[in-house]
């Protein structure tokens, strides 16, 4: 397959994207968004070898899931490119077999942010609440206070509810920034705690080249008020940075402006905030 025409600096972000992507999938062999991102980065370089290698490797994420049905349509899609390819033919043949023999295939999503909807009614969700938001709270108490990594009154003084009534200021500092400047959880331990909770990849902003266009696009008190940004737009997915993973509130929020599908990715709270202040001044 030809490559897509490109021009440098589109390449050059391709180049990038592979980096940070491969690096993601690494630690986080089963990250499927994040091999979908791989893929189809390979392909608008004509990188035919790495297209099915790395289709393979979605197949086998979704297989060691039970998503049997996910595996069995990414196998042939790879012999779609490559008919005769033996191992894509051998590991249908197992997945049918199994797929067979179920009674049923069913998938239980983590409890992490909602990532796609339909933008109908997406429109039609209320007006937030005080009361009515979902902006992770009971999730992260969860995490942190029942595992005994902090005590509930730390949690308390720590999480910070924000004003809906007016437009913030600045950015809101993340949960897990806060708990490490108070000296009470280093920010690294809690990244790789809510990667493990959520299945949220991880990446370094400070690393990527970020589309300032498309999260200028967003509105700035949404991001300024749960410390998130769209970072980049892959196909008709958007690549959103966050902190807090299960903040429900800031999904729909997002979601709200776009009919795009929402990728989640965590990032560095100190990385994050001031990306939002670049945007946004």
């Amino acid at each position: 397959m030809a490559a897509t025409t490109l021009n440098p600096g589109e390449e050059a972000q391709l180049l990038q994207t592979i980096e940070m992507f491969e690096v993601i999938v690494q630690s986080q062999p089963h990250d499927c968004q994040s091999l979908e991102i791989l893929k189809e980065a390979y392909t608008k370089l004509g990188r035919e070898a790495d297209v099915i290698r790395t289709s393979k490797r979605i197949a086998e994420a979704y297989t060691q899931m039970g998503q049997l049905s996910s595996a069995i349509l990414e196998y042939e899609t790879v012999l779609q490119r490559q008919p005769h390819d033996t191992d894509a033919h051998t590991a249908l043949k197992r997945i049918e077999t199994a797929a067979s023999n179920a009674t049923a295939n069913t998938t239980i999503e983590p409890a992490a942010l909602t990532q796609t909807d339909t933008t109908r009614l997406r429109r039609k969700t209320p007006a937030a609440t005080a009361e009515g938001v979902d902006d992770g709270q009971k999730a992260m108490r969860k995490i942190f206070v029942d595992s005994r990594l902090i005590s509930a009154s730390d949690f308390d003084l720590c999480w910070r509810t924000p004003d809906l009534t007016t437009p913030p200021m600045d950015v809101s500092e993340p949960f897990i920034q806060t708990l490490h400047d108070r000296n009470l959880l280093p920010v690294e331990k809690s990244l790789k705690l809510l990667a493990d909770k959520s299945r949220a990849g991880y990446l370094s902003l400070e690393r990527y080249d970020t589309d300032m266009d498309l999260l200028r696009g967003f509105s700035a008190d949404v991001c300024r008020r749960w410390c998130v940004a769209p970072f980049d737009r892959m196909s008709k997915a958007i690549l959103v940075a966050t902190a807090n993973p299960f903040n429900q509130q800031a999904a729909k929020e997002l979601a709200a402006a776009t009919s795009c599908r929402l990728l989640w990715y965590l990032a560095q709270p100190a990385e994050l905030m001031k990306l939002i202040r670049k945007a946004f001044r």
